[in-house]
């Protein structure tokens, strides 16, 4: 049943793998490769990717937004202070018609991409009869293979989402960039849900193009997919969110900053989701990824700590030549 294959995703056995401290490394392996094997043998492909999908966007993305969503109207003067823009960024002052419509539309676009991945599969393994999209197989990918491919995919991600957020939805007049205008940044101030709210025409430019397209193009396995997709997920729900608390200092903090520095300006700058294309090419509003990265290794005393790692290597260095001097002194007054 899709309750069976739901909780029997390895990808939840994964993240429970840690609490099992007793175990050892080799047999939480051999229980995640037990697992997914056992998954893929008993479903259909297509099945076990679909399903897959929509847990982790369920998990991941839809779960944490209405939580905080929760937190911003159940409690309000609680989460006008852990907001950057404090009241003003409350989806309340929205009011509940432009609310329901925002929640309504988030969850229909992720719901679409999920749809979009199950017909995409389907036209190319069943009309063109050509292999999946996905690679679905009970061989797991190495870790190594996995890095590369996040590295590949994000990057890929990345650029494809700077330049048609900037030039297609920001830079132009056509009619996909007016619906860009009136529907997403109609919100001021962004809160978790606005990441998916908008029109399905530029969410699927600004949002499904470029997550997809490097699985596409890489053939990525579904694991490494499913990887990319949690944390995308992640992204998009802390980077709206509108915290100024948030888990990570050096990356989440900044992001949501420029996102909402985004929205504040209408869009007038920081088009990409990590920031480093804006810094290249100019186009960043306020502090850009840069002043993040200076600001966290002050904080962290990160060129104090690595004088300290340089000065103690050159004493361990000085250390061992003399050492090593004074013993060869030693041998040439034997001789």
């Amino acid at each position: 049943t899709m309750l069976d294959t739901i909780l029997s995703l390895p990808l939840l056995s994964f993240f429970a793998l840690p609490a099992l401290s007793s175990w050892s490394t080799s047999l939480n392996l051999l229980f995640f490769y037990m697992t997914w094997s056992t998954l893929v043998l008993s479903h259909p492909p297509l099945r076990v990717e679909i399903y897959g999908t929509l847990f982790i966007r369920v998990l991941f993305y839809l779960v944490p937004s209405l939580l905080f969503l929760a937190l911003d109207t159940l409690i309000p003067s609680l989460a006008a202070t852990l907001k950057a823009q404090e009241d003003y960024a409350l989806p309340g002052r929205l009011g509940r018609k432009k609310l329901m419509r925002v929640v309504g539309w988030s969850i229909f676009n992720v719901l679409m991409g999920v749809a979009i991945q199950t017909g995409l599969e389907l036209f190319v393994t069943q009309v063109l009869q050509w292999r999946s999209v996905l690679k679905v197989t009970t061989t797991l990918p190495v870790p190594w293979g996995i890095f590369k491919d996040l590295v590949k995919g994000f990057i890929v991600r990345g650029t494809l989402q700077y330049y048609l957020h900037r030039y297609i939805l920001h830079g132009s007049s056509s009619q996909v960039a007016r619906l860009h205008q009136s529907w997403q940044h109609s919100i001021r101030v962004p809160f978790a849900l606005v990441a998916n709210y908008d029109h399905p025409l530029p969410w699927l430019l600004q949002h499904y193009v470029p997550l997809y397209m490097p699985a596409l193009l890489f053939r990525f396995h579904i694991l490494t997919f499913q990887l990319m997709l949690a944390l995308v997920s992640l992204e998009e729900a802390f980077t709206y969110s509108g915290y100024a608390v948030l888990p990570s200092t050096i990356m989440l903090s900044g992001m949501a900053r420029r996102r909402d520095r985004h929205f504040m300006s209408q869009g007038k700058g920081n088009y990409g989701a990590v920031g480093v294309l804006d810094w290249v090419c100019g186009t960043t509003t306020g502090d850009d990824v840069m002043d993040d990265v200076m600001e966290e290794m002050d904080k962290h005393n990160v060129q104090e700590r690595a004088g300290r790692a340089v000065e103690g290597a050159g004493d361990a260095i000085n250390n061992a030549t003399d050492r090593w001097g004074g013993r060869n002194r030693k041998g040439r007054g034997r001789k």
